[in-house]
């Protein structure tokens, strides 16, 4: 059994969210609504967007899904005819959802106004904040996000462009932001690349910005780059304007955006999301074959990689489970209980399909492991003969620091079992997962960087950066030499564009 001594706690601290931007239209609020739309799988619990209407930033904000947020009231009507804008959908850890933490988030100075919206986590934020309070700093928000907004307007820079690139610089771990002003919008990109971050093009000239790609499709805006790593882009009446606030870069994109967070129909670094997951089940079929009579896929995020995994052992491909596409996500539901009702809610198996079958069930990714223990058990009573569990990426057994929220390692199953308690644990006939190699030839990134370009921690314990206020609660890890932490890079790296 593996050693359950060795746990961090990082509740409240990561988070995974959507960001969407616009420069030079009467319809910014529109578009950014559609944009953000595209991006509601990114996070369910917050949304927000701050316009500029005659070069003013106003701010509309609100609890829930983007829809109930703007079907309140005259939101969506009042920032109308606004000519910028950015936008934010938020998943928020527990402890954290309230409203001073929804973005994006405005601040009203003497001489200026500014709006930041932020996907990712700082691991450096707990230095960086008591720094900032210590100097007299207040803060309207427990977000981390908040810190850049107080770097640069404390920063004695010349120009605004000089403090944000030295508030920038101050910064460690994850993040993608849109800071917008009434006379500009900015773009800015970790060192690391960690979450992605696109540029596209509408047919009438305007830039848009989003975190992925299908949403620049949804608005009909086409790619026309990706923000690189330690990138400062800048948008305005004059165009696009490329600078770099770092040149000490590399690309680690973070894998679970391949692997769960980001659309199917999204292009991440030249890769796209439906196919890497297509191969993920093809190289876990490969590597973990099973005797079976149909394959079905748990729904949305397995179906890509259930059809590979069926395509290459040749193995009937089925829809053996079907999901109810309004109910929210089971693993931020709070209680046991609650999270049993809720999958019940969410899936139903199809007894027609399964029934007196040899069952693979192809999954992304087992965090708990109460969720599988669940689907198992439904399908049994759907009268499935046997079920075997196939998971198309790595085993979880660290936590993550750059914008993902994996709390706890108490609460990661294949940090705490082993794989013959894992399989005992969720009832399952067999259990396997993809290992780390299948996971990054499945992705297949070309980029220059320094390793595979791909963050995969969480799985191998190999960190591509220091975790700074993080890193006591590793200390364990770090001591039986379970992790280890890549150094900053210190020099540029360049990726590749779209043609």
């Amino acid at each position: 059994m593996v050693t359950k001594v060795m746990q961090t706690t990082v509740n409240g601290l990561n988070e995974e969210c959507g960001i969407f931007g616009i420069w030079g239209t009467t319809e910014a609020a529109e578009v950014t609504y559609y944009g953000l739309h595209a991006l509601q799988h990114r996070g369910q619990e917050g949304a927000g967007i701050v316009a500029n209407i005659d070069g003013r930033l106003r701010q509309e904000r609100g609890l829930g899904l983007l829809a109930d947020v703007f079907s309140k009231g005259d939101r969506l009507r009042d920032i109308m005819g606004a000519t910028s804008a950015i936008g934010h959908v938020r998943y928020a850890t527990s402890g954290s959802n309230s409203i001073e933490n929804i973005q994006p988030l405005l601040a009203h100075f003497s001489d200026s106004q500014l709006a930041l919206a932020h996907n990712g986590n700082l691991t450096n934020q707990v230095t960086l904040r008591r720094e900032l309070e210590d100097q007299g700093a207040i803060f309207q928000s427990t977000s981390d996000s908040e810190i850049l907004m107080h770097l640069i307007r404390r920063s004695q820079a010349p120009t605004f462009t000089d403090k944000v690139k030295e508030a920038l610089n101050q910064l460690r771990g994850g993040f993608a932001f849109l800071l917008l002003t009434p006379d500009a919008l900015y773009a800015a990109l970790d060192p690391h690349g960690f979450r992605p971050f696109v540029i596209g093009q509408l047919p009438t000239g305007q830039y848009v910005a989003a975190s992925e790609s299908a949403a620049l499709n949804v608005v009909g805006a086409k790619l026309i780059r990706n923000v690189q790593p330690g990138e400062l882009i800048k948008i305005d009446n004059t165009g696009m304007q490329i600078d770099y606030y770092t040149d000490a870069t590399d690309l680690h994109i973070d894998a679970m955006e391949y692997i769960y967070f980001a659309r199917p129909d999204s292009d991440i670094y030249g890769v796209n999301v439906h196919t890497a997951r297509k191969r993920m089940g093809a190289n876990l079929a490969a590597e973990q074959p099973v005797a079976a009579d149909i394959v079905v896929g748990v729904p949305n995020s397995s179906l890509s990689a259930a059809s590979g995994f069926a395509e290459a052992l040749h193995l009937p491909n089925e829809m053996g489970l079907v999901k109810n596409q309004y109910i929210a996500r089971t693993f931020i539901e709070p209680t046991q209980e609650r999270r049993e009702h809720a999958v019940k809610m969410k899936l139903s198996a199809v007894s027609s399909v399964v029934k007196d079958k040899r069952v693979v069930l192809v999954d992304d990714s087992i965090v708990r492991g109460t969720t599988s223990m669940y689907i198992v058990r439904m399908l049994r009573e759907a009268g499935a003969k046997e079920v075997h569990v196939r998971i198309a990426s790595p085993a979880f057994k660290y936590p993550s620091f750059y914008g993902i929220d994996m709390q706890t390692t108490a609460e990661l199953m294949a940090a705490n079992y082993s794989l013959a308690e894992m399989t005992a644990k969720i009832e399952a006939d067999s259990l396997a997962f993809l290992s780390v190699d299948g996971l990054v030839d499945a992705i297949g990134l070309q980029e220059q960087a320094s390793g595979t370009g791909l963050t995969t921690a969480y799985f191998d314990g190999h960190y591509p950066s220091p975790i700074y206020d993080y890193a006591e609660s590793m200390q364990a890890f770090e001591d039986a030499h379970l992790v280890d932490y890549m150094e900053e890079p210190t020099c540029k790296m360049h990726t590749l564009q779209p043609e």
